[in-house]
């Protein structure tokens, strides 16, 4: 459903947020690691989302990344698909179609409709601090 750079995407913004919650700035290097991809592709991805202010970024020696302090709550899932991919995935044909709509539905169109819509209410309630919580008891990892 996400594209690869919104999977990356994710799984980096949880790896900052751990290392923001123990006090410490992500260098790149650590974060493709820990991501497990490659350096250029995690500096692109960290743009978008430093772009969309998720993180931040400080140049220097003690430079990196973390994660910013957002005065209207946590950082949600969603704010970072729509970051990368934007809020298509939220409006497409399941089947790909130009002209699917209500009006003239597509044979997927009720049921994408509704896994659409519980995807979004996932990703609106689910912050990255959930997940950093999850990933610091051992419950989760980020990489194979």
């Amino acid at each position: 459903m996400f594209s690869k750079t919104c999977e990356y995407g994710i799984r980096a913004a949880i790896y900052i947020g751990l290392q923001s919650k123990e006090g410490q700035k992500s260098s790149l290097k650590s974060i493709s690691r820990a991501i497990d991809s490659p350096i250029a592709f995690t500096s692109k991805i960290l743009q978008a989302l430093a772009k969309d202010k998720l993180i931040m970024s400080t140049k220097g020696p003690t430079g990196g990344y973390e994660m910013i302090e957002n005065e209207n709550g946590p950082i949600t899932l969603l704010q970072i698909v729509h970051a990368i991919d934007g809020d298509n995935i939220y409006h497409g044909c399941g089947l790909g179609l130009e002209e699917c709509n209500a009006a003239k539905p597509c044979p997927l169109h009720t049921q994408f409709v509704t896994i659409r819509d519980e995807l979004k209410t996932m990703l609106k309630t689910t912050s990255i601090q959930d997940l950093t919580d999850g990933l610091a008891e051992g419950l989760f990892v980020l990489k194979r």
